[in-house]
């Protein structure tokens, strides 16, 4: 017979599971308490650097079912997602995800699912990054500065170029400056 196993994290320690495990109940999953396991963890943290999830992937058995309420409790990284359910599929474990009806994540039904809500989170990456590069051109070809102000004015730079042309070390000038051997170099290679 099956075991039923559940999967419940927040991210933060103010944070409590409990909504997750009454949702789990509320859609007709009884998962004894021995075997729901409760984790505190990013879900920008890698699934297998998880010291919850890898233990409860040491106790899972083929013809087991995993419950978890969102995908993104699983992570927020669509790629270790989907190859922590392949790799649970391949072990012969069911993952249901009740915000998507309930599918199990292993299935047919469940894989096309996944792959879509994949496609959908690469399409807003793609997105946010293009536009992202368009308001830099634009703001470029308006002639904006781009990226951090400079540490030295216009006049520290031109002292900087005095210093370096009357012999003295980067290192040197950057301590005089107070500031990184990399921004005197900067300056050097500018003038």
């Amino acid at each position: 017979m099956p075991r039923t196993f559940a999967y419940v994290r927040v991210s933060t320690t103010g944070q409590t599971t409990e909504n997750q495990i009454q949702e789990i109940e509320a859609a007709g999953f009884h998962v004894e308490p021995r075997r729901i396991i409760t984790e505190t963890v990013s879900g920008s943290t890698a699934i297998a650097q998880r010291k919850g999830f890898t233990r409860l992937m040491d106790r899972l058995e083929p013809g087991d079912v995993l419950i978890v309420t969102k995908l993104d409790r699983l992570g927020r990284d669509a790629i270790d997602v989907s190859s922590t359910v392949k790799t649970l599929a391949e072990m012969g474990i069911r993952v249901h995800c009740l915000a998507l009806g309930g599918v199990d994540l292993t299935s047919s039904a469940g894989t096309m699912t996944m792959n879509v809500l994949n496609a959908v989170a690469q399409f807003e990456r793609d997105l946010l990054i293009e536009r992202t590069q368009s308001g830099l051109k634009r703001a470029k070809s308006e002639g904006k500065a781009l990226g951090r102000p400079s540490s030295l004015d216009e006049k520290q730079k031109r002292e900087v170029r005095e210093d370096l042309a009357d012999g003295l070390s980067v290192s040197a000038v950057a301590r005089k400056f107070a500031t990184s051997r990399q921004t005197i170099m900067r300056v050097r290679d500018e003038g």
